[in-house]
């Protein structure tokens, strides 16, 4: 019996999470998946797609092509390309013959427009970043440390029971003295406990995450009414009637009265509004998925931490209204999963205790880990 207690004590010693440090405090991550990637293509994409468009501007010279006079000499028709460039104003007429303009320097404030849109997609992450990001590392750092440190205290309660019990004379003394422990709750967490309570009746980070989901609908969809304007009013027009008989020029007889010109990256300009329109209006339901995730509980984490004694967040139906800081904090948990160590090993136990037959005799990780241990397995069942 010495070799088999003595190999149950490396177990449960084995069992024991070491201390993780400071890389805990590092590692933590503060944003969800889908809220990362979210950040990630509505800043990036209008930041690419304008920095290409730039880029094409600075190597190719002029975005307009103006068709001068053959009079003209090379001085002239450069000045005719920067004037109609600089203006952007298309000379017309309507049904009636009459004389109209039309405006189209919403092509030339378009690259720009673009980072003004790109600064706005920006501006949901900045108020989670400063005004939730603290206050929810502060909580995820404690729950998690808390958590591993309540396995922890399980499994030196396993140690200090596994002692007792080779000490007792009588193990149903022993067992009894088991059963009256857990009825009057000496296994319980109440720190941990009633920090997740209390979180749960605390809505500060749900007001903040839901605004900063509706602050970037808001910002989608502004986007994506303001490129489909684009479209209707300035996107289809890549050619334009532009005058310069202006300033001193007004009174030259030999300067017609309208220039044709032609915008050279109009098809660019179509592509990329194209382009951030189509990612944004498929973003949006991702938006909307992401706020919708608010109206349930993500139950599955706790429910593998209820193996702990006394941990009846679930059962004692503590669960309530899921819109509040608590269902915020389990979604992070879930996301911050590998920092919290004691997660898989319970949820080996949890697996373990599901393929076990007597599942009477296992319903907390101190009952399975008495079992492991080579304790008495004729214990009452409840």
């Amino acid at each position: 019996m010495s070799l088999s207690h003595t190999a149950a004590e490396y177990m449960l010693s084995d069992a024991l999470l070491p201390d993780p440090g400071s890389s805990r405090a590092k590692g933590l991550r503060l944003e969800l998946p889908s809220d990362r990637l979210l950040k990630f293509v509505t800043v990036g994409l209008p930041l690419c797609l304008v920095s290409l468009a730039f880029a094409r501007e600075f190597s190719a010279g002029s975005q307009i092509s103006c068709f001068s006079p053959t009079n003209f000499t090379g001085k002239q028709s450069a000045y005719a390309d920067t004037a109609c460039w600089d203006s952007l104003i298309h000379h017309g007429f309507d049904a009636e013959g009459r004389a109209v303009t039309k405006s189209l320097w919403a092509l030339k404030v378009f690259p720009y427009s673009l980072l003004v849109v790109a600064v706005l997609m920006y501006l949901p992450y900045l108020l989670w970043r400063y005004a939730a990001a603290p206050a929810l590392h502060s909580d995820l750092l404690f729950i998690i440390d808390e958590l591993d440190k309540s396995y922890n205290r399980s499994v030196r309660l396993v140690q200090h029971m596994r002692k007792v019990q080779l000490a007792s004379a009588e193990p149903e003394q022993f067992w009894e003295e088991y059963e009256r422990a857990r009825r009057e709750r000496y296994f319980e967490f109440p720190l941990l406990e009633r920090y997740l309570t209390c979180k749960q009746h605390a809505h500060a980070l749900t007001f903040i995450y839901i605004l900063r989901n509706l602050l970037l609908l808001l910002f989608l969809a502004a986007t994506c009414l303001y490129l489909v304007f684009l479209h209707l009013n300035i996107f289809f027009q890549d050619e334009f009637s532009c005058s310069i008989k202006t300033g001193l020029l007004q009174a030259e007889p030999h300067i017609p009265p309208l220039i044709p010109c032609k915008l050279v990256f109009f098809s660019i300009f179509q592509l990329i509004s194209l382009s951030v329109g189509s990612v944004y209006v498929l973003l949006i339901p991702v938006v909307i998925y992401n706020a919708l995730q608010l109206c349930q509980w993500d139950k599955g984490l706790l429910s593998v931490y209820e193996m702990l004694p006394a941990f009846d967040l679930l059962s004692r139906r503590m669960l309530t209204c899921p819109l509040n800081d608590l269902n915020i904090i389990l979604l992070f948990l879930r996301a911050n999963i590998s920092e919290l160590t004691s997660f898989g090993r319970l949820n080996a136990v949890s697996a373990l205790r599901e393929a076990t037959a007597n599942k009477e005799d296992i319903d907390t990780v101190i009952d399975f880990m008495t079992l492991l241990a080579g304790l008495e397995t004729t214990k009452p069942k409840h």
